[in-house]
């Protein structure tokens, strides 16, 4: 059977140690070689450039965050490949964004 999860209530939320403190995220898949989080944004959050070594996506949900001098707002949608350069982001009074990080592409 299938896991219900509302994006939306108070339920699920941990610290995503990973990103700078105060972000909070909800799981909503984790099969290892792709992920699927919540990620809830404080005020003031910075990240820094990076890369991934699979393609993310990233749907803003609520509030806004802002990358390379230009504004996301809700409902904005962005992708990038593989280990493609992006950020840095900052979100000035938060955001909450669906990522999406695809399946590892498996090379012989």
């Amino acid at each position: 059977m299938k896991r219900l999860m509302n994006l939306f209530d108070d339920i699920h939320w941990e610290n995503a140690n990973e990103y700078p403190d105060g972000t909070k995220q909800k799981v909503l898949r984790d099969d290892k070689s792709a992920r699927t989080v919540l990620l809830k944004l404080p005020k003031g959050f910075y990240i820094a450039p990076h890369t991934h070594i699979t393609t993310e996506q990233h749907f803003v949900l609520s509030g806004s965050y802002t990358s390379e001098g230009k504004v996301y707002p809700e409902g904005s949608y962005q992708i990038f490949s593989a280990h493609e350069d992006h950020g840095p982001f900052k979100s000035e009074n938060g955001a909450l964004v669906l990522v999406i990080w695809d399946p590892f592409e498996k090379t012989n």
